[in-house]
């Protein structure tokens, strides 16, 4: 059961379902047994462009956790912030190594796992832009790196499950639906296995995209 602590916080956490940024933020409060109250954005009809939510976030980007008068944007400062508010679970480790360990894979999030899976499924979901050729190649140079950092290992930092799981998990468990298969990367396959049958792990809803053969 989660501390007395934690079930008297007062969270919202703005969502959107499809997000895997967003889904990051839901994924940690779940792990942690943090109660929060789940408001979602409705990104189709603007209202992340609404004066309201820019209020929030001036960047109108999901999500955005609201602890009392405390707002903090961005899944990964998300993240830094559970982990800071609710230290007993060790998320981001106390020792200077493994807080250094979690911060590269929450830089990896927002640079090779963003400009490879995540845009790759930006590209097909959402109809975004890019060059898909390009993207997938990135994707599996991001993936190749991962596959690497998780040879003869259980997670990527301290031996246990912590937030550097969490901000890679979302978008690599879903890169299929950008095209890009995870065939050839079975140390990230059992990964992800790993990550889904933790207490607590809740799933981002998969979209009807055709994986990639």
């Amino acid at each position: 059961m989660p501390d007395q602590k934690k079930t008297n916080q007062k969270l919202k956490l703005y969502d959107f379902t499809l997000s895997g940024h967003a889904h990051r933020a839901r994924l940690a409060l779940s792990l942690m047994g943090v109660p929060y109250e789940l408001v979602p954005v409705d990104l189709a009809n603007g209202e992340h462009k609404s004066e309201a939510f820019k209020a929030l976030n001036p960047a109108s980007l999901v999500p955005v956790l609201v602890d009392g008068d405390i707002v903090v944007p961005e899944s990964t400062a998300i993240l830094t912030y559970l982990a800071k508010k609710f230290p007993d679970g060790e998320w981001i480790p106390s020792d200077a190594l493994g807080a250094a360990e979690v911060e590269k894979w929450f830089v990896a999030a927002s640079t090779g796992l963003a400009a490879g899976p995540a845009r790759a499924r930006l590209i097909t979901v959402f109809g975004a832009p890019y060059d898909a050729a390009e993207t997938i190649e990135n994707a599996h140079k991001f993936l190749a790196v991962l596959e690497v950092s998780l040879q003869g290992k259980d997670y990527l930092v301290a031996g246990r499950p912590t937030f550097a799981d969490v901000a890679i998990y979302s978008y690599t468990a879903h890169a299929p639906e950008g095209h890009v298969a995870l065939d050839a990367y079975p140390n990230i396959l059992t990964w992800l296995q790993r990550i889904e049958a933790l207490d607590g792990f809740v799933a981002m809803p998969k979209t009807n995209v055709a994986e990639a053969a």
